[in-house]
């Protein structure tokens, strides 16, 4: 990963089109947490219509990245995507279930 500060024009629509597209790359990271908080890949790119940007880290350490809240049936989560805008992928960098105490469903 080089240092990419590239911001896309509009992040979310690029998040979406690059999970739709399935232009992501899983980190090492990611492939590992997964399992371990039992949400699937497929519930991440299935979840795409429901993507809601929570938080933005533009100086990320390597690129810039967006905390998204997702949800698939009952299921709600959030995901830490890192945006890789000459690339034209995203990088899931994490997932995990917010704890209900620190949620209160507050978009940006």
């Amino acid at each position: 990963m080089g240092n990419n500060r590239s911001i896309p024009e509009e992040p979310l629509a690029f998040i979406r089109e690059c999970v739709r597209a399935k232009r992501l790359l899983w980190t090492w990271h990611a492939n590992m947490r997964l399992k371990n908080r039992f949400i699937p890949r497929e519930a991440i790119l299935e979840a795409v219509e429901s993507y809601e940007i929570i938080e933005a880290y533009p100086e990320d350490k390597y690129m810039p990245s967006y905390l998204v809240y997702a949800r698939r049936g009952g299921m709600i989560f959030h995901v830490l995507f890192a945006v890789d805008v000459p690339g034209e992928n995203v990088r899931v960098i994490t997932a995990y279930h917010p704890r209900p105490e620190e949620w209160n469903g507050t978009a940006i």
